[in-house]
């Protein structure tokens, strides 16, 4: 500040201007960042069995009404199964535990799941839940969402497979068409690193059945 009172012709320095900003009470508001929570990154090693790691992630679209709505997504890593889509209005934290817990009943629960920052994955309820049940919550890198690539490519083909194809008049509709597309993906979808098996084939062969 002094050097441009200076260059408007003041006979003034550091000390000079500081001792009158003082007496005057004046202050620059300076917006403080919010800090966000620091977590190391580690790349997790490549799933080798099922329900070993899991990926999860959120896709919005509309009903013919306008009204949105999100559908959460998980796939298992390893059998790069789509063991749940998920479609509701909105989708906070609690919403996402009972989802998962209703499917963990008759699947089983992960060691860890892969997730973005966003605030349904970040929130102490989340939290909690994961440490009670003593699953790892793995968060991608800010802000590369290649870091859950797994779950953006099954997003894609399942944006341009099911919602893109379908016109929903209703949330009801919805979830009958998006399971009837995931049932299939399951059982007909093949897949490169699944030797071409889709896969429920794939577990098939795992298993032994």
């Amino acid at each position: 500040m002094w050097v441009l009172l200076r260059r408007e012709g003041w006979q003034v320095n550091h000390k000079r201007v500081l001792r009158i900003y003082r007496e005057e009470g004046l202050a620059v508001r300076s917006k403080k960042r919010k800090k966000r929570t620091t977590r190391l990154r580690v790349v997790a090693p490549a799933a080798t069995k099922i329900n070993e790691h899991w990926s999860m992630d959120f896709v919005s679209d509309q009903l013919a009404t306008g009204q949105r709505f999100r559908a959460l997504t998980v796939i298992d890593l390893f059998s790069r199964e789509c063991v749940l889509i998920k479609a509701d209005r909105s989708f906070p934290a609690i919403k996402v535990t009972e989802a998962l817990d209703q499917m963990m009943a008759a699947r089983g629960q992960p060691l860890m799941i892969t997730t973005d920052n966003g605030t349904e994955f970040t929130s102490r309820h989340f939290d909690c839940w994961a440490h009670q049940r003593g699953i790892k919550l793995d968060y991608i890198a800010l802000p590369r969402p290649v870091g859950n690539c797994y779950i953006e490519s099954f997003n894609g083909k399942f944006r341009d497979e099911c919602l893109n194809e379908n016109w929903f008049a209703s949330l009801a509709s919805a979830r009958l068409a998006i399971e009837q597309w995931r049932l299939d993906y399951n059982k007909n979808r093949p897949h490169s690193s699944l030797e071409d098996l889709a896969p429920e084939q794939f577990v098939a062969r795992v298993i032994g059945l």
